[in-house]
């Protein structure tokens, strides 16, 4: 191992130094300042004789007299069942005041892509306890699904909901499964203090935290370590989910502030950006992170991904959600509207999509009346919200009877089915038969996405309810 005092340039989070032999790209480096502290960086850059080291720690404290030590491997996880119930920074050190990980394994956090010839295809309902996502955009087992926020909407207040009540209720109901095998790995990049003591408060208080795992980079961390968190998580991620076998959902919380760091290092590196500023592979490297979801043959695990983004300005042709949106298979959408009724989560059901839900209910999945009702109401939603409109111009008075009961059911769906508070837990029984009640206050005759079995089974006839309370008063 050789160590070299030709550092050269210091820019922003990049050190560039001088060599005399060729250096592999992603290897580790170390750093001793003048003062004797060490700090960590990896390679970005290498060319002959000059290599651009990005440092994690930042690069405070180091001067042309620092000592450069590369030592010949790429960042490795240390890996262990025993990290469940642990919390560590970004780099994926020990924060928590507990004891130093033993690790089993150290695998690399690059990952390897799996074959898609070995990938299983995402078929399995996961329980969120969110009727809005349970019943209108289903998350599947091995399925990436991101959600789209804003600033100031509570998509934390969501995230720690779903990762309290996160569950794989049929299998585990039909195989006698322990409910610990389903995991969470948490991830945090570009955080406030104030926003990890809540996450972290959460997680103590409802017991999370025993099935967890949480990787904390918070906002006056370098940047760079930004880049390394939600890798570090992932891998952990597949060591549980594909040698322990567990079902494991990673949340990943901002991946703005992950894609901000990305330009930051863009720009000290002196790239040509791409749009907006943000470097033109980030497409590429956003990839490399969400592809790392799914499933594989013969494997009993399976990693879940909820990446979370708060799209700048709202605006969702903005790179970061566009990018997004052509790698998932689907987004939950807040909305600021409805967060400004009072609707809690303020899930938007409308442009948000599940592109493998119709795989994920029915029969033996949820429950066979699933797919019916989830379209039913949509269609329901959707005509209630153009109603609106027409309402703002000619006035209630002056719609006919039909239109005037889409509008109410437009209002009760987001009063009892989508506004449910970030407390509630609903099992995709109860949350399908609040839709029944909803879809119920239609006549049968509108429910034309739903098969007339179905109603016969479910449709709760009100009106004739109410004339037999009538009669017997």
């Amino acid at each position: 191992m050789k160590e070299y005092k030709t550092i050269t340039e210091i820019s922003g989070p990049l050190v560039f130094a001088e060599v005399d032999e060729p250096v592999g790209y992603d290897e580790i480096v170390e750093i001793e300042t003048p003062n004797g502290e060490t700090k960590r960086g990896q390679i970005l850059e290498s060319e002959e004789g000059v290599v651009a080291i990005q440092v994690f720690e930042g690069t405070t404290g180091i001067d042309k007299n620092a000592s450069v030590r590369f030592l010949g491997e790429t960042m490795k996880m240390p890996v262990t069942e025993d990290l469940l119930g642990r919390v560590l920074d970004g780099s994926g050190r020990p924060i928590d005041g507990g004891p130093e990980i033993v690790p089993e394994e150290r695998e690399d956090i690059v990952g390897a892509a799996i074959n898609p010839y070995s990938r299983e295809y995402p078929e399995e309902f996961i329980q969120t306890g969110v009727s809005g996502i349970d019943g209108m955009n289903t998350l599947v087992r091995g399925q990436k699904l991101p959600i789209f926020s804003g600033s100031g909407l509570p998509h934390n207040e969501l995230a720690l909901q779903v990762a309290r009540q996160a569950t794989v209720p049929e299998e585990a109901a039909e195989e006698g499964e322990d409910a610990s095998e389903f995991a969470v790995i948490f991830g945090a990049m570009g955080i406030t203090a104030e926003e990890a003591n809540e996450f972290m408060e959460d997680f103590e208080q409802t017991g999370a935290l025993e099935r967890s795992v949480v990787f904390m980079n918070l906002a006056d961390d370098p940047a760079v370590e930004r880049t390394v968190t939600p890798r570090m998580a992932l891998t952990t991620a597949e060591y549980l989910a594909f040698e322990k076998g567990y079902h494991v959902l990673v949340i990943l919380t901002d991946i703005t502030n992950y894609c901000e760091a990305l330009r930051e290092i863009g720009a000290a590196r002196e790239e040509v950006p791409g749009r907006r500023g943000y470097p033109g592979y980030m497409y590429t490297d956003l990839a490399q992170l969400y592809e790392r979801a799914g499933r594989i043959k013969g494997r009993e695990g399976s990693v879940t991904q909820i990446p979370i983004l708060t799209m700048p300005g709202d605006d969702d042709t903005h790179p970061i959600p566009d990018l997004t949106g052509y790698i998932t298979e689907g987004q939950i959408m807040l909305d600021r509207g409805l967060n400004s009724q009072g609707v809690e989560p303020p899930i938007d059901v409308l442009p948000s999509l599940s592109r493998l839900m119709d795989d994920g209910i029915g029969e033996g999945l949820t429950r066979e009346d699933h797919a019916d009702v989830s379209d039913q109401m949509y269609a329901a939603y959707a005509e209630g919200e153009d109603l609106r409109d027409l309402v703002n111009i000619v006035g209630r008075e002056a719609l006919s009877e039909r239109d005037n009961k889409y509008l109410d059911f437009a209002e009760r769906f987001e009063e009892e089915f989508v506004d449910q508070g970030y407390d509630t837990n609903r099992s995709i029984a109860e949350t399908l038969d609040i839709g029944w009640e909803l879809l119920s206050t239609l006549p049968k005759t509108e429910l034309n996405r739903v098969d007339e079995e179905l109603i016969e089974q479910y449709y709760q006839d009100t009106d004739s309810e109410e004339a037999e309370e009538v009669a017997a008063d």
